[in-house]
């Protein structure tokens, strides 16, 4: 594996799953690999989860880590080619990703889309521009269009409660007090299609995702329907992909006890951070049935999986 950006540079999801249930056992078996390699971290925008889960990951196998807050403590680089430069930015991306680059081993970065240009974000400009300039691997910590860190934890959660051989998994949309990205959807569905879950989608009509990524997964727009004798429920907001960053609230979509009672007993799963009460009830989230804390524990395990196998493939 010489990049992880999404779940097409994975050969086979289930057996970085396996891998990342084994770290999880013995977190502490691969000390030595990561030996005298730097990991930078590139962080455009905030992160809680996947900060902290990535920089454990590499003190697991032995590895320095770097990190930088482009907002904070860098120049502000120009992303265009042919761009004069006499306004604001002052570095261009073709001379800091080498320079980045030249300093570390791996990188690790993280970016939003504007929700604006639907065409020039779902370029995933950022993300693939160090693909092509750095000259080493890239590991994708969210971008414009995926998420896929955090789906593998997802996936790896469900393989370690799932009861059947091919559960009924129901991505659920959800309210939420402003727009945000398909990233995390769309990561998702495509992991799941990919791991040959029984993917059903729910949405208000207008909340689409882009087909890229949900595939021929089935869409409902009744959320009570789609619930029934679901075994997982993954609950997350998105932004319209159709009208481009279309912001709606609704809250009779957030998920509730009564909504809950729907399903096959079903598991309650969300990438955090969530807004208690507008996304999910309070009940719901603080019953057995929430596996939120689970998720974000499995981020550690997966993360330090996929930069085990960038070592390996580096060696």
């Amino acid at each position: 594996m010489n990049h992880f950006i999404s779940v097409r540079d994975v050969p086979n999801p289930d057996a970085l799953v396996e891998e990342s249930i084994r770290l999880k056992q013995y977190p502490f078996a691969h000390q030595n690999l990561g030996k005298n390699k730097v990991l930078g971290l590139i962080f455009f925008n905030s992160s809680l989860r996947t900060r902290m889960s990535i920089t454990r990951a590499a003190y697991n196998l032995g590895m320095q880590v770097m990190a930088l807050n482009v907002s904070q403590d860098s120049w502000q680089l120009e992303m265009e080619d042919g761009s004069i430069m006499n306004e604001g930015t002052v570095e261009h991306i073709r001379e800091a990703i080498p320079v980045i680059s030249s300093y570390c081993d791996i990188l690790a970065v993280r970016s939003f889309p504007g929700l604006k240009d639907r065409e020039q974000d779902y370029k995933d400009r950022l993300i693939r521009s160090f693909a092509a300039l750095a000259g080493i691997p890239i590991i994708n910590l969210e971008s414009a269009t995926l998420h896929p860190l955090q789906s593998l934890a997802d996936l790896m959660t469900i393989r370690e409660l799932q009861k059947t051989d091919k559960p009924k998994v129901v991505l659920s949309w959800a309210p939420h007090v402003r727009p945000l990205p398909q990233s995390v959807a769309n990561s998702f569905a495509e992991w799941m299609i990919a791991a040959k879950m029984d993917l059903t989608i729910t949405h208000p009509p207008g909340m689409d995702l882009s087909v890229k990524f949900t595939g021929a997964a089935p869409i409902v727009h009744q959320q009570e329907n789609a619930f029934e004798d679901a075994d997982f429920i993954y609950v997350k907001n998105w932004s319209s992909f159709s009208d481009y960053g279309k912001f709606a609230n609704m809250p009779e979509w957030m998920v509730t006890q009564e909504k809950l009672a729907l399903t096959k007993n079903a598991r309650l799963m969300h990438c955090l951070p969530v807004r208690r009460n507008v996304v999910i009830a309070d009940d719901v989230l603080n019953s057995s049935h929430s596996v939120v804390i689970r998720q974000a524990e499995n981020r550690l395990f997966t993360a330090q999986a996929v930069l085990k196998k960038i070592l390996e493939a580096t060696q």
